[in-house]
């Protein structure tokens, strides 16, 4: 039996990471071009942290519910004593940066604030037993985010804590046969967020069989990890579609689809080379829906591969107004208006065209765009019913009081230079675990860090 879609109290809550105060620019990304070529450049985490932040609370004051999820525990000494680090903390974090900096670099990432990667998620009005589902994805393509998935999966279930209204599942196995980016490669199209929805699932390459795949940069997803997650939250053949990512695109550098097209009720804004076969992702999509498909193709014409992943247009959020009109907001970093072709796509093309698509707002992720990931990249969409919403554990929806006591927080613990050299300081390991301690208190999440949990 399913859910209550009909519930007009059904929202879209964005859950967006709270960046973390070892955000570094790394260049760990292998097919991130941002990620790349910002690496070993002085970040400001103090200013990455409160452009977060900022975004977050313009969306609430907007009328858009916000949800707030923690960074994870960095740097993780307990990877480094893993590959064989002994001694004190400063000993660790000493071998290792004289040792393997690489190592180094990849235990202290900030990456968890992309938070699009956490999971996947399937709401209860399209589960078969009326939950909302969750997958933390395995992230295993990466060293620096195969570190990931046993804190978030910990977050999220004290998150989302009573079992008669959220379901947690495994996380698929570590091999590259089920490589799971989480929801960047995930949206649910539906006429509203109330009604029954389809699964757009988007994959870089098939494990068993597959023949056409990147030939630059390494496809993600697997066909095999999004048939699966889809396995585990009940969804049927009837609700789901599988579309292969064009490998052109990811060698462009479109490492996740989230970076080549957003979708939102029944809106799909895409550019004309994110999947492999267009027509036959458009026409599955239209004979699945139960609302037409409002397809917003943008063409090579109007903006090439390399602007659309230098200025994240397609990364953007893509959000339902809250007034019942059905128009929606285009909310876009600022690389966007940067950028002469895709501002003029924007205006002549988004904005006049024959969709719901009638403002678009700007905001300045500068910080977290040099490391490759745009306003999209920051949240995990999760739709709730106000019920849902209710059963929340914690302190993680996003109100003025808690966005002045995590501003407060930030200015307190965060620095406003991190070098590369600076990741082997054992004090920023100190100000790090000082500073998520005080997190859990004002989120009220209780023991979710390793060091926590002794």
């Amino acid at each position: 039996m399913r859910g209550n879609v009909n519930d007009m109290n059904v929202q879209e809550v964005n859950f967006d990471g709270l960046v973390g105060p070892t955000h570094n620019y790394a260049g760990l990304a292998h097919g991130n071009v941002a990620s790349m070529r910002h690496g070993g450049l002085a970040s400001n985490p103090r200013e990455a942290a409160l452009q977060g932040l900022a975004k977050m609370k313009a969306l609430k004051d907007a009328g858009y519910p916000q949800g707030v999820l923690p960074p994870q525990q960095r740097p993780d000494l307990g990877a480094l004593r893993d590959l064989g680090f002994s001694g004190s903390n400063a000993e660790v974090l000493e071998r290792a940066a004289r040792e393997a900096p690489q190592l180094l670099r990849a235990v202290c990432s900030a990456s968890s604030m992309w938070t699009a990667n956490a999971a996947t998620v399937t709401p209860s009005g399209d589960a078969p037993d009326a939950r909302v589902h969750f997958t933390a994805a395995n992230l295993q393509s990466s060293f620096h985010r195969f570190l990931e998935p046993q804190t978030t999966a910990r977050v999220l279930a004290a998150m989302f804590r009573d079992e008669a209204h959220f379901a947690h599942h495994p996380v698929l196995p570590a091999t590259p046969a089920f490589s799971d980016e989480g929801a960047a490669n995930h949206t649910r199209l539906a006429a509203t967020h109330g009604e029954p929805g389809v699964h757009l699932y988007v994959y870089g390459r098939q494990a068993f069989g597959g023949r056409t795949e990147p030939k630059r940069f390494p496809a993600r997803q697997t066909l095999e990890a999004s048939q699966a997650v889809a396995r585990q939250h009940g969804l049927s053949d009837a609700q789901t579609v599988f579309a292969q990512q064009h490998p052109d695109a990811i060698d462009a550098g479109v490492f996740h689809n989230d970076v080549i097209a957003v979708g939102n009720g029944p809106v799909l804004l895409y550019h004309e080379m994110a999947f492999l076969d267009e027509q036959r992702t458009l026409d599955e999509l239209r004979s699945k829906m139960a609302t037409p498909l409002i397809p917003v193709r943008v063409p090579s014409e109007a903006i090439g591969l390399d602007d659309a992943v230098s200025s994240y247009l397609f990364n953007s959020q893509l959000l339902t107004q809250p007034d019942g009109s059905g128009a929606m907001t285009l909310v876009v970093p600022g690389e966007c208006e940067e950028n002469e072709a895709v501002w003029r796509t924007i205006q002549d093309h988004l904005l006049a065209g024959n969709n719901p698509i009638n403002e678009v707002v700007v905001k300045d992720v500068k910080q977290s765009m040099r490391n490759g990931g745009g306003p999209a990249c920051l949240r995990l969409r999760i739709v709730l019913s106000e019920v849902e919403r209710q059963q929340l554990s914690g302190r993680v929806l996003l109100d003025d009081a808690l966005y002045g006591e995590l501003t407060e927080w930030v200015n307190r613990h965060y620095r406003d230079r991190l070098a590369p050299d600076d990741l082997a300081d054992p004090q920023l390991a100190e100000e790090t675990l000082t500073a998520l301690d005080a997190l859990t208190r004002i989120l009220a999440l209780g023991n979710v860090y390793p060091f926590q949990l002794g």
